[in-house]
């Protein structure tokens, strides 16, 4: 199924039914010991987080108006990508007369909507008395498909269901206030994803107690910058070259097809990808300073942003957008799904692995033992780039051998590989030199072999096995792809294929690119479906990755 916009508050409500809880015992703050939450893929959240597991809806939407191959849908995805639309909806209204007490954070706050509905909410800040301007921050519900209905952001179709009324008056302390603002262009979001990349420098180099926090110290030393996910987004945006330190990309003449995989993919697995290790890692901090409820609060985060609403609550959403869908896509690829990670059908087995870790971690920071859960976290984070691994070897792989590979897996492939290049680097500059000049977007050439070789190269280094990652798989030829076989495996060269599905050579040695159609990868796949759709009158839907 693909999901549009109108759609997604549909497969909201259809979770009605299947809903999974996870139920918390101890007293506390935000939300922690106060009752019952949805799960998020599986995992048992010991704090509210229904709003910030809504932030995917803003990349489903940005991928939406990418497919649409126009300058008005790029110019789209970048308002939501910039505003956002889904997370931490506020209302900034102006008062008709200033406020007479001071107003404290989170102070309750009530008003209507259009139709004279109670709308509920909460100061933003702390305000003096004297304020005549205040956000209020809307009440997000315990239950997904409940969560905030006001949403507006930067989104090409706004929500003003749920929303304050234009004008009107607000309760706060037993005080009336009269009141108005514009609902089309007051009500925004504290919640966006350029933010993650801007305020990266305070969130993970310096400004917090753990800092630098190790994977992040990785990007910033290869980059020479803070903010490298942003830049690489907007450079795609606004077909410029990158200026980083190193790994650098062109993307002076990229077309609709290249912008649209590249910033999607920019915004889930460099951006995205690295806060939900911060909220991990934020969460490491508060256990040091003895704040359970606070470190539970940030694990739940970033299991939240690691999935996303739309994986549902048990991880058996198709329409996934974020870390976890992909791990799921690839595991079909390399022959890495099921129990024991040898299938092409099931959910991944890595996704398996990361939920246990997940939900070990928060148990650890549940019983103040911080050691521990820096154990578990120590495991999670390596597992978190292989699938950034098995999709830059895909397209490696398509731009080498099959003939109808263009722009797209050229974007797709040097995207993937600048999500993981600073950590190679850290580990082998050699080996990240050779995946950079065979998988940036300029290179003239790629040489998959090489690139595979540079890879496995650092797996005792990442911490991960060749049987973690596995193999490029031709599902249509029931056979590795010829040269694309797992590192360390007996698979013999007559159980490969050609990239047309043809028995490979005696020897085992890749053929040259065949001259004959090749078995179409679901990257072609994807291409065609998204041409299609663009052409089409009606929404367009949404490819996953």
């Amino acid at each position: 199924m693909k999901l549009t916009i109108a759609a997604i508050a549909t497969l909201a409500a259809s979770t009605e039914a299947g809903r999974l809880f996870s139920r918390r015992q101890l007293d506390g703050t935000y939300g922690y010991g106060e009752g019952e939450y949805e799960m998020i893929a599986g995992y048992t959240p010991g704090t509210q987080v229904t709003d910030h597991c809504a932030i995917d809806l803003d990349q489903f939407v940005i991928q939406e108006q990418l497919a649409f191959y126009s300058d008005e849908g790029v110019e789209a995805a970048r308002r939501v990508y910039q505003e956002g639309g889904h997370s931490k909806s506020y209302a900034e209204v102006k008062l008709s007369s200033a406020t007479t007490a001071d107003i404290a954070k989170d102070e309750a706050i009530t008003g209507v909507d259009d139709a004279g509905a109670e709308v509920t909410g909460k100061a933003y800040a702390d305000y003096p008395a004297g304020t005549d301007t205040i956000w209020v921050l809307y009440t997000v519900p315990d239950v997904q498909a409940d969560n905030v209905k006001c949403k507006v952001g930067g989104l090409p179709e706004p929500i003003l269901d749920g929303c304050l009324a234009a004008e009107g008056s607000l309760t706060v302390g037993g005080v009336e206030y009269a009141y108005t603002y514009d609902p089309e262009t007051d009500n925004n979001n504290a919640r966006v994803f350029v933010d993650w990349s801007k305020n990266a420098d305070t969130l993970m180099l310096e400004g917090c107690p753990g800092c630098p926090y190790k994977d992040f110290k990785y990007f910033y030393d290869y980059y020479g910058t803070h903010d490298y996910a942003d830049q690489y987004t907007q450079a795609a945006f606004n077909n410029t070259a990158t200026t980083f330190t190193n790994g650098n990309n062109d993307f002076t003449d990229l077309g609709f097809v290249g912008k649209e995989e590249t910033i999607r993919k920019a915004i889930a697995f460099m951006n995205v990808f690295m806060y939900v290790i911060y909220e991990f890692e934020d969460g490491m901090d508060m256990c040091a300073a003895g704040d359970v409820p606070m470190s539970i609060h940030e694990w739940d985060e970033g299991v939240c942003f690691f999935a996303g609403s739309l994986e549902g609550t048990d991880g058996s959403g198709v329409d996934g957008v974020m870390i976890h869908r992909l791990i799921d896509k690839r595991c079909a690829e390399y022959k890495t799904c099921g129990e024991n990670g040898d299938s092409l059908e099931g959910e991944a087995k890595l996704n398996t692995d990361l939920l246990a870790l997940f939900n070990q971690g928060k148990a650890e920071l549940e019983a103040g033992d911080c050691d521990a859960a820096r154990a578990t976290l120590d495991q999670i984070t390596p597992k978190m780039y292989i699938p950034l691994i098995q999709g830059a070897m895909s397209y490696a792989y398509e731009i080498a051998y099959f003939p109808e590979a263009g722009e797209k897996e050229k974007a797709e492939g040097a995207t993937f590989a600048a999500a993981i290049l600073p950590r190679i680097h850290a580990i082998d500059a050699d080996a990240a030199s050779t995946i950079y000049d065979n998988l940036n977007f300029n290179a003239e050439s790629t040489d998959y072999a090489a690139v595979k070789a540079a890879f496995e190269s650092v797996y005792d280094g990442l911490g991960i096995t060749c049987a973690d990652v596995g193999g490029f798989y031709n599902t249509t030829a029931e056979a590795y792809y010829e040269g694309a076989e797992p590192c360390g495996s007996s698979t013999t060269s007559t159980d490969a294929t050609t990239a047309t599905g043809e028995a490979a050579p005696a020897d085992g040695a890749p053929a040259d690119a065949p001259a004959a159609e090749p078995v179409a990868s679901p990257a072609s796949f994807a291409f065609v479906a998204h041409a299609l759709m663009a052409m089409a009158a009606g929404v367009v839907g949404v490819m996953i990755m």
